[in-house]
C-alpha cells in the first residue's frame, strides 16, 4: 500500500504542476474558459454566477497558481492534513464540472490543459475520476505522509513557488503567452491550416434487414438504410475551421491573405484598452504602402463606427467571430503581422513595435509553415 500511495503522490503532484503551468502560461485563455462556465452556471443554476464573469481573470490566476502550489505541496508532503483536504475538495468540484459539461454538452472543452492538450468532455471526466481515486488514497493515508524538510524550509519553498508563478502569470497577462499552443501561432500558415492535410476518408455504417454493415464506399445497392458516417483519419482535418472575415459588402477572408497585412484586433471595442490607440494609429499611418493595416473586430457595425470616429481610426475594418479573434491573440487590442497568410509576429498592446520592425519582418521570406 505504501508503494501505491507514493505512486499516487508522484502522479497527482506532477499532473497538478503540469496543468497549472500550462494555464499560467496563458491566464487570459483560462479566464475566457471560466467565463464560459460562469455563463452556463448563471443560466442553469443561479444568476449570481454572471457577476463572477468580470472577475474571471482573477480566478484564472488564483486557480492556476493553486494547482502548481498543491502539486509541489504533494511532492514535498507539505502539511498533508490541509493539502489533502484542499485536493479532495478541488477534485470533487472539477469532477462534477467535467461530468456536467460532458453529460449535458455544455462546455465542449474544459481547458484542463489549456490549448496544449485538447480533451473531449468525457475524456476530461475520465481523467478527473482517475485523479479522484489517486487523491482518495492520499487523503486516507495523509497522516502517514511526513514532510522531508524542516517546517520553515517547506514554508519558504511553497511561498517562493506561489510568488514566482504569480509573477509569470502577471507577465503573460501584460504581454503574451510564453508558448503559443494555438493554431495561429507565429509561423502558422493560416490558408494552409484551413485545408485538410490529406484526403478525408470515411466509412459508412448501414443497416439492412435488421443487420448492421460497414462500407468504405457508399453502397449503391438498394435496401440499405443509412445509420452513420465515421471519419477514419480525423488527424487530417483542417486545424482552422472558423477563420472568416466579412463586412456589409461580403466575404473578405481571402483578401486578408494577400501581401502584407497588419491585423489590428479589437474583439470588443467597448472593452478595448484605448490608452494605446493613439500609438497604434501613429504606427498604422507610418507604414509604407506595402503593409496594409486593417482592423478586425467582433463589435457591431453601429458600435464600431462610433468607436472609430471617436478615436480617429481612419482605416478599413472588418468583422470576425469574437472567439476566433480571442484565439488569434490574447490582447484587446493586439497586433498580428501576416505575410501571404503566414503569421510573422504578434504584439500585445503593451509592446507596440516600431514601423521599422514591421518593414524588416515583411521583407523576410515566410516563416516555415506549420505541418
Amino acid at each position: 500500500m505504501k508503494i501505491i500511495v507514493q505512486i499516487s503522490r508522484l502522479l497527482v503532484g506532477g499532473l497538478f504542476i503540469f496543468s497549472g503551468l500550462i494555464k499560467i502560461n496563458d491566464p487570459v485563455g483560462t479566464a475566457i474558459k471560466l467565463e464560459e462556465y460562469f455563463e452556463v452556471f448563471a443560466t442553469d443554476f443561479a444568476p449570481f454566477f454572471a457577476y463572477l464573469v468580470p472577475a474571471a481573470l482573477f480566478f484564472s490566476v488564483l486557480l492556476s497558481v493553486l494547482e502548481v502550489v498543491l502539486g509541489v505541496a504533494v511532492l514535498l508532503n507539505y502539511r498533508m492534513q490541509l493539502t489533502a483536504w484542499v485536493l479532495l475538495a478541488l477534485i470533487v468540484f472539477f469532477t462534477f464540472l467535467t461530468f456536467y459539461s460532458a453529460y449535458f454538452n455544455k462546455v465542449t472543452d474544459c481547458g484542463c490543459f489549456g490549448d496544449a492538450i485538447k480533451l473531449t468532455p468525457w475524456q476530461s471526466f475520465i481523467k478527473d475520476i482517475i485523479l479522484l481515486v489517486l487523491i482518495v488514497f492520499l487523503f486516507v493515508y495523509r497522516k502517514q505522509m511526513a514532510v522531508s524538510f524542516s517546517s520553515r524550509t517547506a514554508d519558504l519553498a511553497i511561498l517562493i513557488v506561489a510568488v514566482l508563478n504569480i509573477g509569470v502569470a502577471w507577465y503573460a497577462i501584460q504581454h503574451l503567452p510564453f508558448i503559443d499552443f494555438r493554431a495561429y501561432k507565429v509561423g502558422a500558415n493560416i490558408p494552409q491550416l484551413m485545408q485538410p492535410s490529406a484526403q478525408l476518408r470515411y466509412k459508412y455504417i448501414m443497416t439492412k434487414d435488421g443487420k448492421e454493415e460497414e462500407f468504405m464506399d457508399y453502397p449503391t445497392e438498394g435496401g440499405y438504410e443509412f445509420k452513420e458516417m465515421v471519419l477514419l483519419n480525423p488527424e487530417a482535418q483542417p486545424k482552422i475551421t472558423d477563420y472568416s472575415v466579412w463586412n456589409s459588402e461580403g466575404d473578405f477572408t481571402e483578401q486578408t491573405f494577400e501581401g502584407n497585412k497588419l491585423l489590428i484586433i479589437m474583439y470588443d471595442a467597448q472593452k478595448a484598452d484605448t490608452d494605446f490607440l493613439p500609438e497604434i494609429r501613429n504606427l498604422a499611418e507610418s507604414l509604407p504602402s506595402s503593409i496594409a493595416p486593417i482592423i478586425l473586430t467582433a463589435s457591431g457595425e453601429e458600435v464600431f463606427e462610433s468607436f472609430r470616429h471617436e478615436h480617429q481610426l481612419a482605416m478599413p475594418y472588418y468583422f470576425a467571430d469574437a472567439t476566433v479573434l480571442k484565439t488569434i491573440i490574447r490582447a484587446n487590442p493586439g497586433l498580428v503581422l501576416l505575410k501571404e497568410g503566414v503569421v510573422q509576429a504578434k504584439w500585445h498592446h503593451n509592446d507596440i513595435p516600431e514601423s521599422s520592425t514591421l518593414i524588416e519582418l515583411s521583407e523576410k521570406q515566410n516563416l516555415a509553415s506549420q505541418n
